[in-house]
């Protein structure tokens, strides 16, 4: 009897033809995908630039036809919503930390139930509850609310990068003085008084602080009852995250002309 020879019934070893293909098509995918990525994080703007440098140059494109931006790999807009959401997300860990600073800094000088501190991703917020700094009526800051302002004063101190805040909050309950004929102008020399308390007794740079009043017009509370006005009558301090200290100093060099 002759030797048996191989069938072509025969089993195969290893993986069947068609996987291998499906494993090319996969990996192809995979690099595919990746490759959009990486142009995802390329900014949009010198992503533009390189390209213009190469329109119509060396024989690349036929005819000397120029890339619209419609060919690009970058979706501009959407590379800069994800920019923005990136920067939000960090301008909140920043100002969290800060509040949380703030907070443990404050309660270990005996300060915590003088002073509220509330953040959201613009800014940490330092709120004066009523009585703490001014007498009613008054703008000039009390000689016992001196040590809560100084140890704000030396916490603030480590956040140089980031612009502060100072504003004047009143209730509805009118006010008309030789000093302050409404309460839009106590709600302002309020807020002046402790920014002029910074500079001038803390060497706090003057253009690191602005001071607003806004009188009635921003309560948080009805001024319906007693413990409402209470809430309203307040001075608060915002430090900005360092993205928006940034934009302001902008904006504020291009209205002098700077820029």
């Amino acid at each position: 009897m002759g030797r048996r020879s191989r069938s072509s019934d025969e089993e195969k070893k290893g993986a069947p033809e068609w996987m291998t293909t499906y494993g090319d098509m996969v990996t192809l995918l995979l690099c595919f995908f990746v490759l959009l990525f990486a142009f995802s994080e390329i900014d949009a703007q010198k992503f533009e630039a390189v390209i213009q440098s190469f329109q119509g140059s060396l024989g690349i494109l036929d005819s000397g036809r120029a890339i619209e931006p419609s060919e690009y790999f970058v979706d501009a807009e959407m590379n800069e919503m994800m920019t923005k959401q990136v920067q939000e997300l960090e301008a909140l860990k920043e100002l969290e930390e800060i509040a949380n600073e703030l907070k443990e800094f404050l309660e270990s000088r005996g300060y915590s139930q003088a002073v509220d501190i509330q953040f959201n991703e613009r800014y940490v917020k330092l709120n004066f509850l009523d009585g703490v700094l001014f007498d009613p009526g008054k703008a000039i800051i009390k000689q016992e609310a001196i040590p809560v302002l100084e140890a704000v004063a030396l916490k603030l101190a480590d956040y140089s990068e980031n612009r502060i805040k100072i504003e004047g909050h009143t209730d509805t309950v009118p006010i008309r003085t030789i000093e302050y004929p409404n309460n839009w102008y106590l709600a302002a020399a309020r807020a002046i008084a402790v920014a002029e308390y910074y500079i001038n007794e803390k060497g706090y740079d003057p253009k690191r602080l602005s001071a607003e009043g806004f009188g009635e017009y921003a309560p948080i509370a009805t001024n319906d009852t007693p413990e409402g006005r209470t809430r309203n009558r307040r001075v608060e301090i915002k430090i900005l995250n360092r993205i928006e200290s940034q934009r302001v100093t902008e904006e504020e060099l291009e209205d002098r002309g700077f820029n």
